[in-house]
């Protein structure tokens, strides 16, 4: 059975920075399309990044140039390195895997629990 664990959050003030990591069990990991996903109180939950099976990124607009996702297929672990984090980014924080990428969080096929990420200004 597939599992994600997510892990790295936390609460921080503006500016600071913070690291996830998600570590995937059950299944390889080398294949698969990964992602971080984020769900702010009252919002739909919004893909903040997907990491293909390649390692190449893709970054919602709002975070480029301040977070940077990376994969270490050795681990089987996916990371969000957050820097200059804003009030803006308290969420919910989830890691997700399919076989394939999706913009939106319908179609993927694993998700973790959620790590809470809590920016004060």
């Amino acid at each position: 059975q597939v599992q994600l664990l997510e892990s790295g959050g936390g609460s921080v003030q503006a500016g600071g920075s913070l690291r996830l990591s998600c570590v995937v069990s059950g299944s390889s990991f080398s294949g698969a399309c990964m992602a971080w996903f984020r769900q702010a109180p009252g919002t739909e939950r919004e893909g903040v990044a997907i990491v293909r099976s390649d390692g190449r990124p893709r970054y919602l607009s709002s975070v480029m140039g301040r977070f940077t996702a990376s994969k270490d297929n050795a681990k089987n672990t996916l990371y969000l390195q957050m820097n200059s984090l804003k009030p803006e980014d308290t969420a919910i924080y989830y890691c997700a895997a399919a076989s394939a990428c999706y913009l939106g969080p319908d179609r993927w096929d694993y998700w973790g629990q959620g790590t809470q990420v809590t920016v004060s200004s």
